[in-house]
């Protein structure tokens, strides 16, 4: 089983070449960042990861770059896994995004995971060029946009939100085809069925391993249906603040089809998370 950690201040008070470092020699697989440009001071939504009423927490609104981010993380380590969690794609423009994850994975030596997800706040996805509402269908048309510029010398595409005439865009992912693509969703039929047609892997914000397994074995079902392997796909168990921190948790992921689960490191200063990472470590590592 890989696990890997989810670093929610990947900031200058928690230097991600230094924490990603450290994990690296603990032993963890990957080491993962999440993506937000702005949020908005007023927004018509609330934040799914609150209680009603619930305030956006303070992380949210200071991320870093995630691209920029890795990048660091990546310059001090050597086998640790880079992973979106999740890369908002409605968000960033698509030529430029394909650029960045192809830079990353190529001087990485091919380490990159590309979470990806469609985002949850309406007034931030139309600031940044995002069509919230079809969301998903953009997301769809950027990805397919990205997968000829990382594949092809000379790519060409002509789509609904994305079109481009033949053009030289290096360098070129050293993964090949391309950086696995994981979708950061929900469990719902529409997801699975995106993650089963276009993407490779699943990386869900679950509240418990049933709900995770039964995504899993609905996705691999789609998978099937459509022709293709089921056993190609990847699966991750993504888990929020406090969530799944046992390596009782850690079996019952493996059980119900997981291949990675990732954990929250708490913490904003680093010395806070190095210490968690330890405890982390002599929990689900030993």
């Amino acid at each position: 089983m890989k696990i890997g950690l989810m670093h929610v201040t990947p900031y200058s008070k928690a230097d991600p070449a230094i924490v990603a470092k450290k994990a690296e020699e603990l032993g963890f697989e990957s080491y993962w960042v999440g993506d937000h440009t702005i949020i908005p001071v007023t927004s018509s939504v609330q934040y799914p990861g609150v209680r009603e009423g619930g305030a956006v927490p303070d992380f949210l609104w200071q991320l870093p770059d995630p691209l920029m981010a890795l990048a660091r993380a990546g310059a001090t380590t050597s086998r640790i896994k880079l992973g979106t969690g999740v890369c908002l794609v409605p968000e960033r423009n698509p030529i430029l995004t394909a650029k960045q994850v192809a830079t990353l994975d190529d001087s990485s030596g091919g380490r990159v995971l590309f979470g990806i997800g469609g985002g949850w706040n309406p007034e931030e996805s139309s600031i940044l060029g995002g069509d919230f509402e079809h969301r998903w269908s953009q997301v769809k048309d950027y990805i397919a946009a990205m997968k000829v510029l990382w594949r092809e010398d000379i790519s060409e595409y002509h789509g609904r939100y994305v079109s481009f005439p033949p053009v030289r865009c290096f360098p070129k992912p050293k993964s090949k085809p391309y950086p696995p693509i994981l979708i950061g969703s929900v469990n719902n039929p529409r997801a699975l069925r995106r993650v089963a047609e276009w993407a490779d892997g699943w990386i869900p914000v679950v509240q418990n391993v049933a709900e995770f397994a039964d995504g899993v074995k609905r996705t691999k079902a789609i998978a099937a249906e459509i022709g293709r392997d089921p056993n190609t796909l990847d699966f991750t168990a993504f888990g929020g603040e406090k969530q799944f921190r046992s390596a009782k948790d850690i079996r019952e992921f493996e059980q119900a089809g997981a291949n990675r689960v990732v954990l929250w490191l708490n913490g904003l200063d680093l010395n806070a998370i190095l210490s968690d990472m330890d405890e982390l470590a002599r929990t689900v590592l030993s």
